[in-house]
């Protein structure tokens, strides 16, 4: 543990605010920090930002700030080693001519000292892993640097039509995120050259520097901790090793999504470094509407017209389907407006759960005109069925005459 500590705990860490740059509290429960940090990354993702080098500038800092606080282990640890350097943890806090045995000549403490001070000779997890990583000889800077990591996360949008959304489709997704650079291999040194070692910090990455009586480590300002010095840096990348690259993939979206449904990706997102895992793909959905149907979960749903007499006498009528086909319904005699009636399988086929059935709602149409027979018809309808009020339950039951 005190060795992955080391990796993880890095200066820059007390030097930046990782809540403020992603806008959530410090208290602020992981699908929070989650949700705030895709809200940030779609809108200043480089593909809905040309040319932009502030929302560029922005974006390596939203994702930086949620590889730390995305991780629960590298938040715990930044967490503590910003409460130290906050409330006593600042390095004067110590002072530098305390009598303990043990210390250093001219009053530093060494990183035994730490040990002892909280629990034992080594450190073994929770406040001694942060000293260690605070106060560590070891150059572990360049070991951090190289270990592998895992890529960011992608977010990405789809508008699917009514029926694709029901059926699922396989679609080409283009994607811009930071990868390995393509001209250096990620080596950061033009293309024919290649990095040698870091001459001010001879290749650990790490320079250690007294502060308030402590020997301190940081990342090596030159190689920014990689333990490697670029003479001639690769002109795509300007040495950095990673350039935003453009690819497209086939993205298949399930059968039954719905409109504002996301949708995981595993390992589709950023490539990761030094051999880490790729992150993952994000596919926030939008289904267009659709003229005729609507949806109600995997249930497609209709408004269907009947003709009033069809609905006073009964009928077979035919209902169209979303695949362009129609099925015939059996209306019983006195069908009222507003009756539902189901056509099971007829809706949504998700892979793996019920299939959705064909929800039609009869909505009984009364002519706006009619001819002179069908007025004939309907009085002698009126005439046939006189003294009948179909209000009176109605009335008597508010207690009305």
């Amino acid at each position: 543990m005190a060795g992955q500590g080391q990796e993880n705990i890095r200066r820059e860490w007390l030097e930046k605010d990782y809540y403020k740059a992603l806008g959530v509290s410090k208290n602020a429960d992981a699908p929070s920090i989650k949700k705030a940090y895709r809200k940030l990354a779609r809108e200043l993702h480089p593909d809905a930002n040309p040319d932009n080098t502030k929302a560029e500038a922005r974006f390596k800092e939203v994702s930086e700030a949620y590889d730390v606080l995305g991780d629960a282990e590298q938040r715990k640890n930044y967490d503590e080693a910003r409460e130290l350097y906050g409330s006593g943890g600042r390095f004067g806090g110590f002072g530098g001519g305390g009598s303990r045995g043990g210390r250093g000549s001219g009053g530093q403490y060494s990183q035994a000292d730490f040990g002892d001070m909280f629990g034992g000779g080594q450190p073994a997890g929770g406040f001694s892993d942060v000293f260690s990583g605070l106060f560590n000889r070891g150059g572990a800077g360049a070991a951090g640097a190289r270990q592998p990591r895992r890529g960011s996360d992608i977010e990405s949008e789809v508008t699917l039509g009514f029926n694709d959304a029901l059926d699922g489709v396989t679609l080409p997704l283009r994607l811009s995120s930071d990868g390995i650079c393509t001209s250096c291999g990620g080596s950061g040194a033009r293309p024919g050259t290649a990095p040698k070692a870091c001459p001010a910090c001879q290749g650990s990455g790490s320079r250690v520097h007294n502060q308030g009586g402590f020997a301190f480590s940081e990342p090596c300002d030159q190689c920014h901790g990689r333990g490697l010095f670029i003479e001639d840096p690769c002109p795509t990348c300007h040495g950095s090793g990673q350039a935003v690259s453009t690819r497209t993939i086939n993205a298949r979206i399930p059968a039954g999504v719905k409109d504002g449904q996301r949708i995981r990706l595993k390992g589709k997102g950023s490539p990761g470094t030094n051999g880490g895992p790729a992150g993952d793909l994000y596919i926030l959905v939008h289904v267009e509407k659709h003229p005729v149907f609507g949806r109600d979960g995997n249930n497609v749903t209709i408004n269907l017209p009947v003709a009033f007499d069809e609905a006073a006498l009964g009928a077979n009528v035919r209902v169209p389907t979303p695949d362009g086909n129609t099925v015939t319904l059996k209306l019983p005699q006195g069908t009222s407006n507003g009756r539902k009636f189901r056509v099971k399988g007829k809706g949504a086929q998700p892979a793996g759960r019920p299939s959705g059935d064909l929800l039609v709602t009869v909505v009984v149409e009364v002519p706006a005109e009619i001819s002179p027979e069908e007025r004939a018809a309907l009085e002698a309808l009126r005439e046939a069925r006189a003294g009948y009020d179909p209000r009176e339950e109605l009335i008597k039951k508010v207690g009305g005459a």
